[in-house]
């Protein structure tokens, strides 16, 4: 047996987090799962934020890493979406994490992939990589979400099938929830892309954007973007973001903060 996967039942009290029980835990693949953690009462966050999560480890401070929170920010539990990095010093051990383990929460969430970060537009565009989807199944559950656009696009590129996470839970998701589902049945659009397997769209995000196959036929305007009406996120591989941000920057999109919005955000903690 692996010791070093073993996650103790209990963890020791530390006044700079929370301590909270998994709820769920579920394996999409060998190499990427999500879980959900019970939420604490006094713990509040914007959808589209990001948290510290951790476990103990001998004789030091916790090890810990920042996490999209995937789950609506009217949610009771709160929702992951992680990779299993080898050898990686807590994905190692996070990825056998079963119900009932108790995890470290950061009590202060925070991050720019938020709605105050952007000026009002009519289309929002959350363009994803492989787990950079988690932040946007967050926001596209927000009901302040639909009443600020008209429509609202998420777009998810994986290598492979298999790691298109919650890919068959999209259409139930919003149908079921019971917020935005009337305003998501003709707001919401899903364009999911395998660049590595066959699938019914192989191209990446930057191709997608060329060719107008990320603009789905029933959006309304323009098959390209508009920095007049259109407003982008973008989360994920650092090339996409890098190749998406220079290519928004030339069509004369301006990047937004918390201080002062603009017309397309990246989550900068997460950018080298």
């Amino acid at each position: 047996m692996n010791m070093e996967c073993l996650l103790p039942d209990t963890i020791p009290d530390s006044p700079a987090f929370h301590t909270v029980a998994v709820t769920t835990v579920r394996h999409w693949n060998d190499h990427l799962f999500s879980f959900s953690v019970e939420r604490p009462g006094s713990f509040r966050f914007r959808s589209g934020e990001f948290v510290m999560l951790g476990l103990p480890q001998d004789g030091g401070k916790p090890l810990l890493r920042a996490y999209s929170i995937a789950s609506p920010a009217w949610a009771d539990e709160l929702d992951f979406l992680s990779i299993k990095v080898p050898g990686g010093p807590l994905t190692s051990r996070l990825k056998s994490v079963r119900p009932g383990d108790q995890l470290y929460l950061g009590r202060k969430p925070t991050g720019t992939l938020v709605a105050d970060a952007l000026l009002g537009g009519k289309r929002l565009f959350l363009l994803s990589t492989g787990t950079g989807l988690a932040p946007f199944l967050s926001i596209a559950r927000d009901p302040e979400i639909y009443s600020r656009f008209e429509q609202v696009v998420v777009v998810h590129s994986v290598r492979r099938v298999s790691d298109l996470a919650y890919h068959d839970q999209q259409t139930a998701l919003w149908a079921d929830d019971p917020l935005i589902h009337e305003e998501a049945a003709v707001q919401f659009y899903y364009v999911p892309t395998v660049t590595r397997e066959p699938f019914h769209t192989t191209e990446r995000i930057g191709t997608l954007v060329e060719n107008g196959g990320l603009f789905p036929n029933t959006l309304d305007g323009p098959r390209r973007f508009d920095p007049e009406q259109d407003r982008i996120m973008l989360c994920g591989s650092m090339a996409m973001i890098r190749e998406t941000s220079a290519m928004l920057e030339k069509l004369g999109f301006v990047e937004g903060s918390n201080s002062r919005p603009g017309t397309y955000v990246i989550e900068r903690a997460f950018v080298d």
